[in-house]
C-alpha cells in the first residue's frame, strides 16, 4: 500500500475550533474595514521577483534568504508573495489607481516565507492588510491606527498597547542615521556579528536588536527627537493628538524602527502588555499588528513620489489570541423520521435556507434514532416529519428567541407540506 503523503513542513491544515477562530478573525476584519470604508482588493499570489527585490530591498533577509522564487517556463523569475504591500504598490502604479487617491484598500490571504517554523509562524501563513495610498496627512495614520485598535477590541483581544515612534522626514532620518553610524562605529568590534554587518547599510536595525551585546550600546544611542525638523515634530504631534482624541491607548517606543530608507514618520506595533494573557499565549513572538508610513516606496518601483501608510497582522497569531471558537448552533434541524417524508423534509429545508435560517437535514440511518440524533446536535429548533395512520404529521421543539422565529415560519409553511 502506497504511503500517504504528509503536509509540507511549515504548512498546516486548519479544522474544527481552530478554523472557526480563523474565520472569526477574517469576518471581523471584513466588517471593520467596511465601517472604515476601505475598498476590498484581491492580489496575485505571485509577482515578478523584481517587485519584491526592489520594494523590500536586496539586502534584507526576506529577499536574500526567505523568498520562494522560481523561473517559469518562459524563463522569467517569479516569487510567491512574502507580503502584501509591494504587490499593492505595483498594482497602484500599473493599473492607474492614482485616479482614486487617496485610496483606502484592504485585503487578506496567504503569504509565503522560507524560515524556521515556530509557534504562530509558518512558511505558508495568512495576513490581513490595510493601506492608505496617496494621503500625506497625519490624519491618515490616525485613521489606520484607530481601525487597528477597533479591530483588536472587536476580536476581544485585551491587554495590548500601541507602541509608537517617529522616524522623521527624509532630512531628519538621514541626520539621525549618520549620528547612529558614528555612535556604533566607535564600538563596532563589541557589537554582534549581525549588527556589524548592518552598521554601514542599515544602522537603524541595530536599535531593535535583541542581542545582549548590542543592547548595552543602544541605551545611550542618539535619539531621533534630537534630529527632528519642526515639520516632522508637528507631524508626530498631530498623530499622537489624533490618537488621544480617538481614545487609542499608546506609548512611546524610541527603539521601534523600520530599516528601509523609504520609511518616514510613523512606525508602530501593537504589543501585548507584560504579564497579560496575550503575552502568555504568544511567547516571544510579541508583535500582534505592525506597520508604518512608507512615503518613498513608489519611487523604488518607478513611480512618482507618493505618500502611503499601512499595516498588517498575522491571522494565525490573532486566532491564537481569540482562542478556540466552536461553530455556532444551527437555527433548525429538519428530521425525516420515515423515508417517505424525505421529499417534504427537503422542501422545508430549502425554504428555511431561502428565508435566512441555517438548517440541516437528518434523513439517514435508523428512522427510530434520527430524532435522538437531532436532539444531541446544537440547534435552536427541531422540526420532525413522519407518516402515521393519519398521513404526514409534524412536531416542533425549541425554546429560545431564535426558535420562536423559526416556529413562526414553520407554522406558515407546514400546511403546505403535511
Amino acid at each position: 500500500m502506497a504511503k500517504t503523503p504528509q503536509a509540507i513542513r511549515g504548512t498546516q491544515d486548519i479544522f474544527g475550533a481552530d478554523a472557526e477562530a480563523f474565520a472569526f478573525v477574517v469576518e471581523t476584519f471584513e466588517r471593520v474595514r467596511r465601517l472604515y470604508r476601505f475598498r476590498r482588493v484581491e492580489m496575485p499570489v505571485f509577482e515578478k521577483t523584481e517587485v519584491f527585490s526592489r520594494a523590500i530591498g536586496e539586502t534584507t533577509d526576506v529577499v536574500s534568504k526567505e523568498m520562494y522564487s522560481f523561473d517559469d517556463r518562459g524563463g522569467e523569475s517569479l516569487t510567491l508573495r512574502p507580503e502584501f504591500t509591494a504587490g499593492i504598490a505595483r498594482a497602484y502604479l500599473s493599473n492607474g489607481w492614482q485616479q482614486h487617491a487617496p485610496l483606502k484598500v484592504a485585503t487578506h490571504g496567504p503569504l509565503f516565507r522560507y524560515e524556521r517554523p515556530q509557534k504562530g509562524r509558518y512558511r505558508q501563513f495568512h495576513q490581513i492588510d490595510a493601506e492608505i495610498i496617496g494621503a500625506g496627512e497625519p490624519q491618515a495614520d490616525v485613521e489606520l491606527l484607530a481601525m487597528a485598535d477597533q479591530l483588536l477590541k472587536e476580536l476581544g483581544i485585551e491587554g495590548v498597547t500601541l507602541h509608537l515612534n517617529t522616524l522623521g522626514d527624509g532630512g531628519s532620518r538621514e541626520a539621525w542615521r549618520a549620528a547612529l553610524v558614528d555612535h556604533f562605529r566607535a564600538v563596532k568590534d563589541e557589537l554582534s556579528e549581525d549588527s556589524q554587518d548592518r552598521l554601514e547599510k542599515n544602522p537603524l536595525r541595530i536599535l531593535d536588536s535583541k542581542d545582549r551585546r548590542d543592547r548595552r550600546f543602544v541605551a545611550d544611542a542618539p535619539k531621533i527627537d534630537d534630529f527632528l525638523s519642526d515639520e516632522a515634530r508637528a507631524f508626530f504631534d498631530t498623530v499622537t493628538g489624533g490618537l488621544d482624541a480617538a481614545g487609542v491607548k499608546w506609548t512611546r517606543a524610541e527603539s521601534l524602527v523600520r530599516g528601509l530608507d523609504y520609511y518616514r514618520h510613523t512606525a508602530f506595533e501593537f504589543i501585548p502588555d507584560e504579564g497579560s494573557e496575550a503575552a502568555g499565549k504568544l511567547g516571544s513572538q510579541s508583535t500582534i499588528l505592525g506597520g508604518g508610513r512608507y512615503d518613498g516606496l513608489m519611487e523604488s518601483l518607478g513611480g512618482a513620489p507618493t505618500p502611503a501608510v499601512g499595516w498588517a497582522a498575522g491571522i494565525e497569531r490573532l486566532a491564537m489570541l481569540v482562542g478556540e471558537k466552536e461553530a455556532t448552533a444551527t437555527d433548525v434541524i429538519v428530521v425525516a423520521e420515515s423515508d417517505d417524508v424525505i421529499p417534504k423534509a427537503i422542501r422545508a429545508l430549502a425554504r428555511f435556507r431561502e428565508l435566512g435560517f441555517s438548517a440541516d437535514l437528518i434523513a439517514s440511518g435508523s428512522p427510530r434514532k434520527r430524532f435522538d440524533k437531532a436532539a444531541k446536535t446544537p440547534a435552536s429548533a427541531i422540526v420532525s416529519l413522519r407518516t402515521d395512520g393519519e398521513g404526514t404529521t409534524s412536531n416542533f421543539r425549541g425554546a429560545n428567541p431564535r426558535a420562536t422565529e423559526v416556529e413562526a415560519v414553520w407554522n406558515e409553511m407546514r400546511h403546505h407540506l403535511v
